[in-house]
C-alpha cells in the first residue's frame, strides 16, 4: 500500500497557521482511516475552517468519482500515478504549489516530481510502501519472499487477505515474476492473469478497507498491506509482522489535489499549505504512521516512528508505480 497557512488571496498563500481566521468549510475525500483527528482539530483551531470528511478504498475508486463530474469535494489524494492521469484528462485545478509559503519545507528530491512536474496541481499528503503482512506466530511463512502471497501453503490457504485495487495487487505481481511495471508484452500479461487467478483459490476476502484487524483478530493468517497501516496493528497489540520480501515492494506517494469544479478552492489551497508546515505534517505521520517529505517533522514526531521496522525499508528494492499506457490498462 497516505503521505506534509493562513489566507490564500490571488492564489499566494502567505500568513502561517494561526495568524489568520478563514470562513467557511472544506470537504475532504481521502482514503479511509487516512485522516489523523489531532490533525484536523488543529487546522479548524488555526484557521476557522470546518472540514467534512468522506472515504474511499482505491484510487480507482476515486478516479471514477472525479470522471463522474459530481465529486462536491474541494480535496482528494491520488496516488503518483493516478495523479499523471487526472491531470491529463483535465479532472484537478491549477494550483502553483511552489509559490506557497511552506513549500520550502519539501526535501528538494520531492519538489517538481515526474507526475507533476511544475507542482501546478498537487501538494505532499504521505508516502510509504504495499507489500503483505502475515500472522506472526502461524506458520505461514517468515515474509522472505512474494511466494508465500500469492503461492500460499497450505495452513495460509483460504486466509488470504487481497486489496480491492488491482493496480497495486498487479504491480505486486509484476515484482514477483521479475517484469516491469506496465509492460504490455502478451506473455507478461498472461502470466499475471494467471498468477492472480491461481491466487484466487487461496483468497478468504478481497477488500483494502480492515485488512489489519482482519489479520490481528485471525479472520486472515497473511493480507495485503500498506506499512503504516501494518504499524499501526502492532503498536496495538497484534501480532503481525510487515514484508520486506526479497523481490521487494511498491512504494507510493499520496499527494493532496483540487478536484475540477471544487466549491472551496482557497480553503483548499489553505490546507495544502499548512499542512506542509513539519509541525502539521508531523500530527498527520504520527495519526497514520507514513513517512512524509517534509524536512523537520522528525522532531515533532514520536519515537515510534523512529524506530519502525515497518518504515525503516531494508536493502530490498522499492519500485514506484507509474501512469500505464491503454493497451496495459485495457
Amino acid at each position: 500500500m497516505k503521505r506534509l497557512l493562513g489566507l490564500a488571496l490571488a492564489g499566494a498563500v502567505s500568513l502561517a497557521a494561526g495568524q489568520a481566521h478563514a470562513a467557511g468549510e472544506l470537504f475532504f475525500y481521502n482514503w479511509t482511516d487516512y485522516t489523523g483527528d489531532k490533525m484536523l482539530e488543529k487546522f479548524q483551531k488555526d484557521t476557522g475552517i470546518k472540514v467534512t470528511v468522506d472515504t474511499y478504498d482505491s484510487n480507482e475508486t476515486l478516479l471514477a468519482k472525479l470522471k463522474s463530474g459530481a465529486t462536491g469535494y474541494d480535496l482528494a489524494v491520488p496516488s503518483q500515478n493516478f495523479v499523471t492521469i487526472m491531470i491529463e484528462e483535465g479532472l484537478l485545478e491549477q494550483v502553483d504549489v511552489s509559490k506557497m509559503a511552506n513549500f520550502k519545507h519539501v526535501a528538494e528530491a520531492f519538489q517538481f516530481p515526474d507526475w507533476d512536474p511544475k507542482q501546478m496541481y498537487s501538494s505532499p499528503y504521505q508516502m510509504g510502501t504495499t507489500s503483505y503482512a502475515i500472522a506472526a506466530d502461524a506458520g505461514v511463512g517468515d515474509c522472505s519472499s512474494l511466494k508465500e502471497f500469492f503461492e500460499p501453503n497450505e495452513k495460509a490457504s483460504g486466509s488470504v487477505g487481497v486489496f480491492k485495487t488491482p493496480e497495486e495487487v498487479a504491480n505486486m505481481a509484476h515484482i514477483y515474476l521479475g517484469q516491469d511495471f506496465c509492460t504490455e508484452k502478451t506473455e507478461d500479461l498472461k502470466a499475471v492473469q494467471a498468477l492472480l487467478e491461481g491466487q484466487k483459490a487461496h483468497v478468504k476476502v478481497f477488500s483494502s478497507e480492515g485488512t489489519m484487524d482482519r489479520l490481528g483478530s485471525g479472520v486472515t493468517l497473511i493480507s495485503n498491506a500498506w506499512n503504516g497501516d501494518a504499524m499501526k496493528q502492532r503498536l496495538a497489540g497484534g501480532k503481525i509482522k510487515y514484508c520486506f520480501p526479497k523481490e521487494g515492494v511498491v512504494g507510493w506517494y499520496d499527494s493532496l489535489v483540487i478536484p475540477k469544479g471544487a466549491k472551496n478552492i482557497e480553503n483548499a489551497k489553505i490546507f495544502m499549505n499548512w499542512l506542509m508546515a513539519p509541525e502539521n505534517m508531523a500530527l498527520q505521520s504520527d495519526f497514520a504512521k507514513y513517512a512524509n517529505p517534509i524536512k523537520g517533522t522528525g522532531e515533532h514526531m514520536g519515537e515510534d516512528m523512529a524506530k519502525s521496522p515497518e518504515v525503516s525499508v531494508p536493502s530490498v528494492p522499492v519500485k514506484f508505480g507509474k501512469s500505464c499506457g491503454p493497451k496495459y490498462v485495457k
